[in-house]
């Protein structure tokens, strides 16, 4: 539809519609289905893994288990998603997101049955790798889709609602793990006939997806060379290129390592208090999703509003100051209490922090060159996250008391304020 702009008149061209005008646009409605199938899907099979390794008495668990399975969620993408974004600006990206779909239903269901015959953690971490790789990739083309069925000047509020609801319905799609598994049994078989059900989001997606004309997702035109192999190697180089020769870019990316490292810290230690020092069960940890779905919600709804009150570079800073007053004010005293406001303060400052990255990607980054820069977006965001996870797990405590770490996390969300605000003055 529309490809982004660049300059710095972009914080002055926030327009509000009002989300019963964007849903008016009938492929900005379709496209928020295609998203809403997959990422339910994804709440439900990343829920259901988790059940099955975290919270199954038939297998045990200790720090740096549950640090190799955040592994399994979180760095496949750092793996593939550099090559796999120059596809997304050389093929059709109806194509990609129907097939891909296609491929994480059929792998869905290898990963289930994996999980029913008892098959070990190995085999679980392998198959995780390649579904959420996988899921990272249709991630990632659903947002460099989205400039072809919005206006650009809409994009701020387009993208809060799309990736706000979407995380949402992932939110969701987990809390129906938990019900399955209430209902099916939280042995091998009980959590492998719930993490089968996710196999429905993707055909869900893949449907949604079909139904937009060929071409209508873009990219418009292709900057690479004719070889596919040649494309797909440089796909980090050229990614990487223009993130750092847009400024307002860096500087978001700059605040976006510094949030996933902290939020990882914050996740293993949220995952540990309440399996082992609060003893909640997977019970527990529903409570925390469904307050952190509630924070991104919220923030859902505000960040546009905040973004054309304080601009955007505002907007983000002061999301990393929040974070790091929550996870210091409601992480120290380590109690179930104040870990669940932690969560609902954390997820809404770190949603606020990631709409106004995508934002700068989506408006600064021209489309021949989206895909990769998303893709190289994906690729630090979980990079960061599995480096800070990895590095906790060995030398967090076994049930997750560690006052220092948290103190640690807040302390990143303090050096990515630094950051940021050097690259923007650097800028300014």
């Amino acid at each position: 539809m529309s490809t982004a702009k660049t300059g710095s008149d972009h914080e002055a061209h926030h327009a509000r519609v009002g989300p019963r005008a964007l849903l008016a646009l009938a492929g900005f409605r379709r496209l928020l289905f295609t998203r809403f199938s997959a990422q339910w899907g994804d709440g439900l099979f990343q829920a259901g893994l988790a059940g099955a390794v975290l919270f199954n008495p038939e297998r045990e668990a200790d720090p740096l288990a549950i640090a190799a399975g955040f592994t399994a969620l979180l760095l496949p993408y750092s793996i593939i998603g550099p090559f796999a974004g120059a596809l997304l600006d050389r093929w059709d990206r109806r194509r990609v997101l129907v097939a891909a779909n296609v491929l994480r239903g059929a792998l869905i269901v290898t990963s289930a049955l994996s999980v029913a015959v008892g098959a070990s953690g190995t085999t679980l971490f392998t198959l995780a790798l390649v579904v959420i790789g996988v899921s990272r990739f249709i991630n990632s083309g659903l947002s460099a889709s989205l400039p072809h069925v919005v206006p650009v000047r809409n994009l701020v509020e387009a993208n809060a609602l799309a990736t706000t609801l979407g995380a949402v319905i992932a939110v969701l799609g987990a809390g129906c793990a938990v019900g399955l598994r209430a209902i099916f049994g939280d042995d091998n078989l009980g959590s492998g006939t719930t993490t089968a059900i996710a196999c429905l989001g993707s055909a869900g997606s893949a449907w949604f997806a079909i139904r937009f004309a060929r071409g209508a997702l873009g990219p418009d035109e292709v900057n690479e060379p004719s070889q596919t192999a040649v494309a797909v190697a440089r796909g980090l180089y050229d990614g990487g290129r223009a993130a750092v020769k847009t400024p307002t870019v860096l500087a978001a990316f700059v605040a976006l390592l510094a949030h996933r490292m902290a939020f990882g810290v914050a996740l293993l230690l949220t995952v540990l208090l309440i399996r082992f020092r609060f003893d909640a069960g997977l019970g527990g940890l529903g409570q925390v999703a469904g307050l952190f779905g509630a924070g991104i919600l919220l923030a859902g709804l505000v960040t546009a509003r905040i973004v054309a009150a304080i601009g955007r570079r505002r907007a983000l800073a002061g999301g990393l100051l929040l974070g790091a007053v929550a996870v210091v004010g409601f992480g120290l005293p380590l109690t179930m209490p104040t870990t669940l406001a932690a969560a609902l303060v954390i997820s809404f400052a770190g949603q606020v922090v990631k709409l106004c990255v995508d934002a700068a990607v989506q408006r600064d980054i021209g489309d021949d060159l989206r895909g990769r820069v998303f893709a190289l977006y994906d690729t630090l965001f979980n990079v960061a996250q599995v480096v800070s996870i990895a590095l906790a797990a060995l030398v967090v405590a076994p049930d997750g008391a560690s006052p220092l770490l948290v103190l640690g996390a807040g302390a990143c969300y303090l050096v990515g304020v630094g950051g940021f605000a050097l690259v923007s003055r650097g800028h300014a």
